[in-house]
């Protein structure tokens, strides 16, 4: 169980491992490394560009610009080492009637530890006791590790849509 606190529309949340809480700037280099990381299927846009975009000053420049909101991602830190893995949160959705829409990304370098389904489920009670009444969530078909994450969690698969890097399922769960 997640415990999560808002000062104003700050969102700290709590687990047994983890600290999900808004990003700081010096943590830019985190987010960049996740843009590295990412599978050459994920659309171009959300990878690094041939100019070496984005850059950690264009990260940083996003961090200092965003506001607090019922919506966003939050940096995914571990208790024990300190250190920000990745991200988890809600971004809204292209489909409002599924509610926002879930998201996360970790480093690969802790997959398989079980943290993305512990931030997740972090955020989904967080969502829950924000009175959201339903979750979406997309993923590639060939991303099965984050299929397995999002079928713990209860999502299940609503739509399809195939596109030339694979098909993209629709998720969604009430909460």
């Amino acid at each position: 169980m997640a415990e999560g606190t808002a000062s104003g529309q700050e969102v700290r949340l709590e687990t047994e491992r983890l600290l999900l809480r808004p990003w700081q700037v010096s943590e830019a280099a985190v987010q960049r490394e996740l843009w590295l990381e990412r599978d050459p299927r994920v659309p171009p846009h959300r990878r690094i560009g041939a100019g070496g975009r984005p850059t950690i000053a264009d990260i940083e420049e996003w961090i200092r610009a965003s506001r607090p909101s019922t919506t966003g991602l939050l940096a995914v830190q571990r208790k024990d080492a300190g250190d920000v893995i990745g991200y988890c949160g809600l971004v809204d959705s292209d489909a409002p009637d599924d509610g926002p829409e879930l998201a996360y990304e970790l480093l690969r370098r802790v997959w398989g530890q079980g943290y993305a389904t512990e931030a997740a489920q972090a955020v989904l009670d967080w969502a829950k006791a924000s009175g959201f009444e339903r979750l979406c969530a997309t993923v590639w078909d060939w991303n099965v590790a984050s299929r397995r994450v999002l079928a713990k969690l209860g999502f299940v698969e609503t739509e399809r849509t195939v596109e030339a890097r694979g098909t993209n399922l629709r998720t969604s769960r009430p909460l």
